[in-house]
């Protein structure tokens, strides 16, 4: 090697090393930029034996440089699809109908009637035991209204790569997307307010058998109130319950508000004069009291955005938080200048995160 040829050698590296390309990947990497740019390489990429022979790269090296274009924004890389330039990947259509798990007596209730209106094809069940491998294959994507669906129904769509999305219970075993309602801070709000007001003696009706409204109302008050009373009830106690001398009841959704509220007229208690009434849940349109509400029709928009980008994304946990309604249903000014001051909008998702912690909602 001749003086020149190894001067001009060492101003190449030198000017790779300044450029910060001293690596094979990198230096591979701004030659597919160059190609992806100019036009030469475009749609679906060619397969990653193809493109190691055409840019005489081994397929270790290839694989880092596709990753740093797809880091950059140039590639979308898929498991099973290959690499796309960005922007040209085919959107993925769901072209058959989707099913739709209720509990029973839910198959048409507001949220699912407004997906099947999206979807006319769509069916509803409730008998799970009618989910065989022949049945669930002539659907294209599955939504989990239910609240009790076994894990090994959740698994067996998995398997089959049929998308799945659970609404209203997170996922325990296996991973999907799932739209949740985040009551925690809806109820924190909400009893730290009755509280400050003074009501002391507070009671949690549900219909369900679920104990969170419950659990975080405990815990608020003994937090801000640590003399205060919460107990569970369910609607045929209200009598019961307000001569014990509870002066709020919160409710877990507002079918049950709206059901408490009925069967306190019937009793000719005043709402709010001898009981205050909140919740939290989904509304259609009108709330039945004050509380913390999010919008069925935002849900159901939700759930359809996330169809059509599931084939696009991983598994994610999307969490909406309500918006406070007055309805007049608790008349304490303390209760309401403070549930004023902490409304927020019921279209704010949190995409893979959890609930906030009860220390960082119940402020001193």
């Amino acid at each position: 090697m001749d003086e020149a040829t190894s001067l001009t050698l060492r101003e190449d590296r030198k000017t790779r090393k300044e450029k910060g390309l001293s690596y094979k990947f990198q230096r591979l990497r701004e030659r597919l930029r160059k190609a992806i740019e100019s036009g030469e390489l475009s749609g679906k990429l060619p397969g990653e034996r193809t493109l190691a022979r055409r840019f005489h790269a081994n397929a270790k090296t290839l694989s880092k440089a596709l990753t740093d274009l797809a880091a950059d924004g140039l590639l979308d890389r898929s498991i099973g699809r290959g690499p796309y330039v960005k922007g040209t990947a085919p959107t993925a259509k769901l072209q058959r109908p989707w099913l739709l798990l209720c509990d029973p007596g839910m198959e048409q209730s507001p949220l699912a009637r407004l997906i099947l209106e999206s979807n006319p094809s769509a069916q509803t069940i409730s008998e799970l035991s009618a989910l065989r491998p022949s049945f669930i294959n002539s659907f294209c994507a599955v939504i989990d209204l239910a609240k009790s669906t076994p894990d090994a129904i959740h698994r067996n769509l998995i398997i089959r790569n049929i998308p799945l999305i659970t609404v209203g219970r997170e996922p325990q075993t296996y991973s999907c997307h799932c739209i949740m309602q985040d009551r925690v801070v809806g109820v924190v709000h909400l009893a730290r307010a009755l509280l400050l007001s003074g009501h002391l003696s507070i009671a949690v009706i549900d219909q369900h058998d679920n104990t969170e409204v419950h659990e975080v109302l405990r815990k608020t008050a003994a937090y801000c109130a640590p003399n205060a009373t919460v107990v569970r009830g369910v609607i045929e106690d209200l009598r019961e319950l307000a001569q014990n001398g509870v002066t709020a009841m919160v409710c877990g959704s507002a079918d049950c508000a709206q059901q408490v509220r009925q069967k306190l007229t019937d009793l000719n208690l005043s709402v709010p004069q001898q009981v205050c009434l909140v919740a939290v849940g989904s509304i259609e349109q009108e709330a039945p009291c004050s509380g913390y509400f999010t919008n069925i029709q935002e849900e159901a928009r939700t759930i359809l955005q996330t169809l059509q980008d599931i084939h696009q994304r991983r598994p994610a946990t999307l969490w909406m938080i309500g918006k406070y309604v007055d309805r007049g249903t608790c008349d304490s000014p303390e209760f309401q200048t403070t549930s004023a001051s902490m409304t927020v909008s019921s279209d704010v998702l949190y995409r893979n995160q959890t609930p906030l912690p009860l220390s960082s909602i119940i402020c001193p």
